[in-house]
């Protein structure tokens, strides 16, 4: 896996993960510095090559002058997460997000709130790849992200650890008016279809931000990250 963009490498070389080389662009300046002095306390292995190799190599074409190559991304289970849970406890569950750069600026959100995890369903999702890990400046890096089969065994073992389980959905009750008290696992849709049926019968609660201009939805990160933070502020 390639891992491109200089936030996205800082963070990476930050965590334990093993990183096989680093190609760094010749000559390099600013933050490519700091980048090459983290990698060499760390003894990984750095190649100084010229622009046109960083582009042949680069998947997303922004790799900002250094790119890593390390294995492929390790999931956490959804076991490693509920263990792992503060006793104020916050997850996010994607049912659909099928879209890479949303789910890039979830997992970023997620980070930046502490959240303690986030699920993605196996089926009809986008995975943690190069591009979202980019999107995500790193914070993919830090977050545990768990793969299920099944969503709906994911909510009701969150059930059973004691969360409780919000839709976000344009009918809801206002999120202004909700509890949000405990455990709270917040449950994000698609871009298109939103939480689906199944998926929304199976949590507690639904809840929605108030809409006041002409278009009559939020893009899905965005929407999550008002959430996120109301549920902080409330606590």
């Amino acid at each position: 896996m390639k891992t491109e963009g200089r936030n996205a490498v800082l963070e990476l070389l930050k965590t334990d993960k093993n990183i096989d080389k680093l190609l760094i662009e010749k000559n390099p300046q600013g933050s490519l510095n700091k980048i090459f002095a983290e990698a060499r306390k760390k003894n990984v292995r750095v190649q100084f090559v010229d622009k046109r190799v960083m582009d042949k190599e680069s998947v997303e074409k922004r790799h900002q002058g250094v790119i890593a190559f390390t294995t492929d991304y390790e999931y956490s289970s959804l076991s490693d997460i509920l263990d792992n849970a503060k006793e104020n406890g916050l997850i996010i569950l994607c049912d659909g997000i099928e879209d890479v750069h949303n789910l890039g600026s979830i997992i970023r959100v997620a980070e930046c709130a502490g959240a303690d995890g986030v699920i993605i369903p196996a089926n009809k999702s986008a995975s943690v790849t190069e591009a979202v890990i980019r999107v995500s400046a790193g914070s993919a890096e830090h977050m545990r992200v768990a793969k299920v089969n099944s969503l709906s065994y994911a909510q009701e073992e969150l059930k059973k650890a004691g969360f409780w389980l919000y839709a976000l959905e344009a009918d809801g009750e206002s999120i202004y008016k909700a509890d949000l008290s405990g455990k709270v696992a917040l449950v994000i849709g698609g871009e298109d279809s939103g939480v689906r049926r199944l998926t929304r019968e199976n949590c507690d609660f639904c809840v929605s931000l108030p809409l006041y201009g002409k278009v009559n939805s939020l893009n899905a990160s965005v929407a999550l990250g008002i959430a996120v933070y109301e549920v902080i502020r409330r606590r």
